[in-house]
């Protein structure tokens, strides 16, 4: 037991600077017996604190751990069993009761004895001691029971000391003087024994020789002994003053460490209340802003906006556990509510009653904007309400239901105002847009009863082509344009158009952007995505024409969008619902006065189209226009198709001659026009697109009058009409058509060629006769040399047909070629003279060739014409300038 003192006192007290005073072998009663110690200890500093350790081996057996411990202050009671009989079970009575059973009773006994003195000697507390021996209780037992069993006093408990490193080089010497002290220690013990008792023995003898000595020592050892029981009475009575002291100590300790525990729990609760008290009051001023504060004044306002912040952050407060417990915070949360609904009930009565009256007061200035293309500015209005911007926001995100409403309020008297605005801004749009009309009709007057403008849409009348003055049927073709400028519309009504149109995109334009903007920060509608409130659910309304809307559907089709950009769209359809219809109407009073309008819009709307899509692709404005522009290309190309349809319905006379077609003229004004308005356009794509429809056409239909023509060749139709359009446009340098000029050229150069051959066969018709012959006989294998040879072709023959055409019926006979030409070609094109000089031209051509074809066919026989090539430039020069 000694060495396993040792070893605990080592390994696991001393390092936590503790004593070891008693120890025991126990396992617990009634389990499977697993030894370990209990073991009563004290600690080196002081106040001394005696502690139970329970001590046990580790799994692997090799050293020793600490599992339990007990101060020795909490201990009540210890029940040894039975008081008469040795008994090795015991218990111990800490917080619960603990059965402990020795490995003898002795050790029972001697580790029962030790706690005793510990709690006699450092706690003096009442603990009960049943079923114990009173001969344990004693304050001395005897010294080797003490010794035994590490009991007794303090001065028995301290026994056990280790060895200095002087004792422990004395012992080694010793033992090395005495080498078999190993090997026979009993032997080495006598040995030691006997010395010592010599040494005893000669201590006594020299004592007793001094009688006077030892009487003396007698002497001093009484008056020792008598200052000794002085001493111990002092010390007595000092320790029992100390024992007071100790446990007033002990109090105070205790005392102390109720102070540290209240004052924490005092700090804790204090935070606590600074946070309450900081985050969950609001001021007075907040309240009574919140109850009755001016929302109509800009300090009021403010104060308003403040206490509004200053509500949301106490209601939104993150409490700690348990705060919602506490009655005054449940009482202050009541109070919040409380202020927020009155309060969104004050801003939600007050800014209902903005919106009403705002659409009241505006609805009276309507009648400034009458007389002026122009649409009232709602700036103000906006500026006004946008203080609020803050408090909707507010109302958001506390009163959902309350934000939708307003919303709902706002456009609803919003989209009233609006509908009585665009209306009559757009009935001041077509009063003057049939201004212009009724110009036109002053000027040209109207075509029937319909009303409607000879330069109209309606139904074409087939034209007829009367001379080269001839007459055009009233129509509405924009390509039958060959007197448009002349005898239609003047140009200053279309560029009248252009300028209301385009003042009517640019009034609209600035207000929906406006009021989108207004909307989106107003209603705290341009960051988050949010839940779509049910502004706009109408029922489908009726447009002017019976069938439902489209607006309308679209809020319907919308209803599941999430997104705020969506909410926008949305509350912007509703309030500006007329915007499309009344452009598309104004759309079709446009077309409806003048066919050419439609270019026009295409233009403005596609620049417009284009100025919203680079501010934002997915608003109102951007969706609504590019709806519009839909409609004005549908017309734009439904315009095209009819001239296209137009062009194949014409009809040409059977007794004038053609000249330039009507709808060739007109393809050139119309080019001309479509340049002029296009010239910085973003849909050129359009343009471009239509130019090659119509050209197409326009060569089909050219090509089929000129089949149909009795009075004038088909070359000369050909000729003229494509060279028109080379002309045109080489003129006019049209990118997308470069492979039409070029076409056009060909077909005027082939035509041209065409028209001088077959016209050159009729003045030398017998001579062009014979050689066609001759070169028939070189064709069919006869030498050219051998032609001569031949009955019907000889020189004979040669020389009459020769003959048969003096220089003098030559001129004659181009006289008269002159004048058909002349009556064969327009004036309006001027290719008389181009002409006559193609004619020249082939004419000497075809003399080379004759005489080449004599000196070939005819050689050595000296035969020639009667006329010199020069002569013949003196027949065409003289004729020319005679006509």
């Amino acid at each position: 037991m000694t060495a396993i003192k040792h070893a605990l006192q080592r390994d696991i007290f001393t390092p936590n600077d503790e004593r070891l005073l008693g120890i025991v072998n126990v396992c617990k009663a009634g389990k499977k017996k697993k030894n370990c110690f209990l073991c009563a200890t004290v600690t080196m500093e002081r106040p001394v604190q005696v502690k139970v350790v329970k001590v046990k081996k580790s799994d692997k057996g090799d050293f020793y751990k600490r599992q339990q411990t007990w101060e020795l202050r909490d201990l009540t009671e210890v029940d040894a069993k039975d008081a008469s009989k040795e008994n090795p079970e015991f218990d111990l009575h800490f917080e619960k009761v603990y059965r402990w059973v020795a490995s003898s009773a002795a050790e029972k006994n001697s580790f029962i004895s030790c706690i005793w003195k510990l709690n006699q000697r450092y706690l003096r507390k009442k603990v009960e001691f049943v079923n114990v021996s009173s001969q344990l209780l004693e304050e001395s037992v005897p010294s080797g029971e003490s010794q035994s069993v590490a009991g007794g006093d303090e001065d028995a408990l301290d026994d056990y000391q280790e060895l200095s490193t002087r004792e422990e080089q004395d012992i080694e010497g010793m033992m090395e003087m005495c080498e078999y002290a190993v090997s026979n220690a009993e032997g080495f013990a006598e040995q030691l024994s006997r010395e010592l008792q010599v040494l005893d023995g000669a201590n006594i003898q020299s004592i007793m020789a001094s009688e006077k000595q030892v009487n003396i020592l007698m002497q001093l050892l009484d008056e020792a002994l008598g200052e000794v029981d002085t001493i111990e009475g002092k010390l007595s009575s000092y320790e029992e003053m100390l024992q007071s002291v100790k446990e007033q100590m002990d109090q105070i300790s205790q005392s102390n460490r109720h102070i540290q525990i209240s004052n924490s729990n005092n700090v804790k609760l204090l935070d606590e209340i600074q946070f309450l008290v900081n985050y969950m009051d609001l001021s007075k001023g907040h309240v009574r802003a919140l109850q009755e504060g001016d929302l109509t004044s800009p300090k009021g306002i403010e104060a308003c906006i403040n206490a509004s912040e200053a509500l949301s952050q106490c209601m939104n407060v993150a409490l700690r556990p348990g705060h919602e417990k506490l009655m005054a915070v449940t009482q202050q949360q009541l109070l919040f509510a409380e202020l927020r609904d009155t309060f969104a009930r004050r801003l939600t009565n007050h800014l209902n009653n903005v919106f009403v009256h705002q659409g009241h007061d505006q609805s009276s200035t309507l009648s400034q904007h009458t007389a002026e293309l122009s649409l009232p500015k709602h700036s103000p209005l906006h500026r006004d309400l946008l203080r609020y911007s803050k408090l909707m926001e507010w109302l958001k995100n506390t009163h959902r239901e309350k934000y939708e409403g307003l919303s709902r309020t706002y456009v609803d008297y919003m989209s009233r105002l609006y509908e009585r605005e665009i209306k009559d801004f757009f009935e001041v749009a077509k009063i003057k847009m049939a201004g212009t009309a009724k110009e036109a009709k002053g000027k040209f007057g109207l075509h029937g009863s319909s009303g409607k403008l000879t330069g109209s849409t309606s139904s074409l009348n087939k034209l007829t082509v009367q001379g080269s003055n001839s007459r055009r049927s009233q129509s509405s073709s924009l390509l039958d344009m060959g007197n448009m400028s002349a005898s239609d519309l003047d140009v200053a009504d279309r560029t009248k158009f252009d300028k209301i149109f385009e003042q009517v995109l640019s009034e609209l334009e600035p207000l929906c952007l406006a009021e989108q903007d207004f909307i989106s920060k107003f209603f705290k509608l341009q960051q988050h995505p949010a839940v779509l409130p049910p502004l706009a659910q109408p029922e489908p309304e009726e447009s002017d024409g019976g069938t439902p809307s489209r607006i309308p559907r679209q809020a319907e089709h919308r209803q599941s969008l999430s997104s705020e950009k969506d909410v926008v769209r949305l509350m912007m359809n509703k309030i500006f619902q007329s915007i499309e219809t009344e452009l598309n109407s104004l759309i079709a009073l446009g077309d409806k006065v003048d066919s050419f309008n439609s270019l026009y819009m295409l233009v403005k709307m596609s620049h417009h189209v284009w100025t919203a899509e680079n501010v934002d692709p997915a608003s109102y404005l951007s969706t609504t226009l590019g709806n519009v522009l839909v409609t004005v290309k549908r017309n734009f190309d439904k315009c095209i198709s009819a001239q296209i349809r137009q062009m194949e319905e014409v009809k040409i006379s059977k007794k004038s001659k053609v000249g330039i077609l009507l709808f060739v003229t007109g393809f050139e004004e119309f080019a001309e026009l479509a340049e002029t308005i296009f010239r910085n356009a973003e849909r050129r794509g359009d343009l471009d697109k239509a130019y090659v429809k119509l050209i197409r056409a326009v060569f089909v239909n050219v090509e089929k009058v000129a089949n149909e023509s009795q009075k004038t060749p088909r070359d000369v139709v050909m000729m003229e009409n494509f060279h028109h359009i080379f002309s045109t446009l080489s003129r006019l340098k049209i990118s997308c058509l470069d492979a039409e000029r070029r076409e056009a050229k060909h077909k005027y150069t082939d035509h041209l060629q065409s028209y001088v051959i077959n016209s050159l066969g009729q003045p030398l018709e017998k001579l062009n006769h014979f050689f066609e012959g001759v070169e028939a006989r070189v064709a069919q294998g006869v030498r050219e040399e051998e032609v001569s040879y031949q009955l019907a072709f000889n020189k004979q023959e040669l020389r009459k047909v020769i003959k048969e055409y003096p220089g003098k019926e030559v001129k004659k006979g181009l006289d008269n070629l002159y004048k058909k030409v002349d009556k064969h070609l327009c004036e309006e094109e001027s290719l008389l003279q181009v002409v006559w000089h193609s004619m020249q031209d082939e004419f000497i051509r075809q003399y080379k060739h004759f005489e080449d074809l004599i000196g070939r066919c005819y050689p050595g026989s000296g035969i020639t014409m009667e006329f010199t090539i020069q002569d013949m430039l003196e027949y065409f020069s003289s004729i020319a300038q005679s006509h």
